[in-house]
């Protein structure tokens, strides 16, 4: 059985790590090159790194912490945040990023999905993808999810991953940083329209919410969480021993 990963989340602003509630009011938490050390000694299966401000501030994503990152760490690592065309995969798997994740940019321009995985291989292109209920209906949101693009999400993902997207990351606005458990009703729709590893993100706030996430949606490939592991409310090798009583399958 293929293990389950669990994935650490640094949020970076302005060279730092932010937390904050469904997308708003953002807080200082620590260096993220301290922050990615400390997540790869602990047992961390990968670690995502996301410069939330570079779509929504139409620049390109920081470079130099990035490159700090990714030497300090000895997991893979996902990058996202200003990806907006192939000189920016380029870019940042040229600082050491083992995948890359496109949100906005792939919004603006569906095309560069596929010209990514024909170039770099499906394996290699996230398509994450921030969520939120509208009127009763899920909706794609861009730019940090600050902007309703209007689009239904399960058609994008759908979409996303019949272009090549190889993984996807699911973002529920609903339930970020509100702590009170995945976004299970909106991640099993995601697992019944496609085939590729889903990553489940926004709402752990327990130990038990990643074990009721794995095994009431035993096709989830990750549980993805930021303040929980920033603040030391769950370590992660204790929520790994506990999953494994459960019966998940954990690389330890």
């Amino acid at each position: 059985m293929i293990t389950k990963r669990i994935i650490p989340c640094l949020d970076v602003r302005d060279g730092r790590v932010v937390k904050g509630v469904n997308f708003e009011g953002l807080s200082d938490v620590s260096s993220p090159v301290e922050l990615a050390r400390y997540y790869s000694d602990r047992g961390a299966d990968e670690l995502v790194f996301y410069d939330i401000t570079a779509s929504s501030e139409g620049r390109r994503l920081f470079t130099d912490i990035l490159c700090e990152v990714a030497k300090t760490i000895f997991i893979p690592l996902t990058v996202g945040g200003g990806i907006n065309t192939l000189d920016d995969f380029d870019r940042v798997l040229k600082c050491g990023a083992d995948k890359v994740s496109v949100n906005s940019g792939a919004i603006r321009n569906p095309a560069l999905i596929g010209e990514a995985a024909k170039r770099y291989g499906d394996q290699c292109v996230v398509l994450s993808v921030d969520v939120k209920r509208v009127d009763g209906q899920f909706h794609v949101f861009a730019k940090g999810g600050r902007e309703d693009t209007g689009m239904e999400a399960i058609e994008w993902i759908r979409r996303g991953v019949s272009s090549g997207a190889g993984e996807i990351v699911v973002n529920s606005i609903d339930t970020d940083g509100v702590k009170r458990g995945f976004d299970l009703e909106m991640l099993q729709k995601v697992c019944d329209s496609v085939d590729v590893p889903v990553i489940a993100s926004g709402g752990a706030g327990c130990i038990d919410h990643f074990t009721t996430l794995f095994q009431t949606l035993p096709r989830v490939d990750a549980g993805l969480a930021a303040s929980i592991f920033h603040f030391g409310e769950v370590k992660i090798e204790d929520l790994k021993r506990e999953l494994l009583k459960n019966g998940i399958p954990m690389r330890i």
